[in-house]
């Protein structure tokens, strides 16, 4: 097996660049999805289930995408084809998500249209970002690996504080942030817009910059045959997703368990973020009224502050001579940052949590990616694998969409109290990171 070439930083910078618009369409999805339905007319104790969907997407699109990309050889690439299909629909839906209370259709009907466009979005967004992962899996070496999913990481970040500022920054410039009842405000319309605009141009770009390996290449890099068989990546056979299950390696299953309680943490973040800045800060339940709304924005500036408190740890990160020390101590910040927010009832205080809760997320981005797909060295079937690693995103958060109703209910429905359920959930899963074992 030849070894994989170290790649220039442009290169490793072009694999991931599309990453940027796609992330900025995945930080619009989770900064204003619950503050759309309930702008709807949705109840507070309802909205988790709204958050069922894009989890559940993801776990059935991204492993599909996986498999079928892992068989897929055509003269536009392996992952690309699916990257730009993705994208494409995901622009077509972004356009038409945040108006479902625009279209003269009753409270029920708006909600049903606005499910049915998340759905798609969801699909679409997912379909679109599973293939930067592979992208690195396929073409990066283990020693360029952890720099190029900081990259990865870095544009990740940046691409959410774009995507949670346009609401903020669309007011700012004279654009409504109120509407009639039902109705979603323009400044969360247009930044739709704007998003869908970037994330095509960004795509673009990165098929129009990267070439991937072909098939001998691939089989020369990979030390597997380019053609189906028995024992190749594209026999069915020994792409059967419990086949590959059963022989994963167990650091997949135990960074798998860490992901578990960190993404039911950020599922509530995403969740209950706008009611828990509304009640803490604006002092107001009633989405209906500017203060909500105006809370609403605020929850994106929060949000890119998380991200750029994310971009600045993820420099920090690095220094640490243990991974495993790194995640854990990362993870236990987050729970730090969450179990602030109910007490801070200034706005810009709530700074202050929020880039402590970056510092999770930062080591959420780059450390399982890393754990795994070093650990899946020689395994064959990356994409697959990579796309069955995402059930431990998908999975506890849809566990986590489900349950939230009833975890507000017994935290006294106040939507503020369950980022301190968040809080308790980091640091459970950083005292998982123990059971992971490293090579050395």
């Amino acid at each position: 097996m030849k070894q994989k070439p170290n790649l220039p930083f442009w290169s490793l910078w072009n694999l991931s660049f599309g990453f940027f618009g796609v992330q900025i369409a995945y930080a619009l999805q989770s900064a204003n999805i619950s503050r759309i339905f309930a702008t709807l007319g949705a109840d507070p104790h309802s909205l988790s289930y709204f958050w069922v969907l894009p989890p559940l997407m993801g776990i059935l699109v991204q492993p599909i995408v996986g498999t079928l990309s892992d068989k897929t050889w055509t003269r536009f690439g392996r992952r690309v084809p699916y990257l730009f299909i993705g994208a494409a629909v995901a622009v077509l839906v972004m356009c038409l998500l945040p108006n479902a209370g625009s279209l003269g259709l009753t409270v029920s009907a708006a909600m049903m249209f606005g499910l049915i466009a998340l759905m798609f979005l969801d699909t679409s967004i997912n379909m679109a970002m599973q293939p930067f992962k592979m992208l690195v899996g396929d073409m990066v070496n283990e020693e360029q690996k952890a720099k190029a999913y900081s990259i990865q990481s870095f544009l990740c970040n940046a691409g959410s504080v774009a995507g949670y500022l346009f609401p903020f920054i669309f007011t700012f410039i004279g654009i409504s942030n109120v509407a009639e009842k039902g109705v979603v405000p323009d400044s969360v319309i247009w930044s739709f817009y704007i998003g869908a605009a970037i994330l095509i141009l960004c795509v673009i770009y990165t098929t129009s910059k990267v070439r991937e390996w072909n098939p001998q290449e691939y089989a020369e890099y990979n030390s597997l045959t380019p053609d189906p068989s028995p024992k190749g990546e594209g026999s069915d056979d020994s792409a059967n997703w419990i086949t590959l299950l059963k022989k994963a390696p167990s650091t997949f299953w135990k960074v798998g368990l860490v992901q578990f309680f960190c993404w039911a943490a950020f599922l509530y973040m995403w969740n209950y973020s706008t009611g828990a800045i509304a009640e803490t800060v604006w002092d107001t339940t009633d989405p209906a009224s500017a203060p909500f709304q105006e809370a609403g924005n605020w929850v994106g500036v929060l949000f890119a502050v998380q991200a750029i408190g994310s971009v600045l740890w993820a420099t920090i990160l690095p220094q640490f001579r243990n991974t495993k020390v790194a995640y854990a101590v990362s993870l236990l910040l987050g729970a730090v940052g969450f179990a602030m927010v109910p007490f801070l009832h200034d706005q810009y205080l709530q700074f202050v949590p929020f880039l402590l809760i970056g510092c999770a997320w930062a080591a959420m981005l780059a450390m399982p990616f890393t754990f795994v797909t070093n650990a899946l060295q020689g395994y064959g079937h990356m994409g697959a694998y990579l796309g069955l690693f995402n059930g431990t995103i998908c999975i506890p958060q849809i566990i986590a969409a489900l349950c939230g109703g009833g975890v507000l209910s017994l935290v006294g429905s106040h939507q503020s109290t369950m980022m301190i359920v968040s809080g308790v959930l980091l640091v459970v899963g950083a005292a998982c990171v123990t059971v992971i074992k490293t090579k050395k």
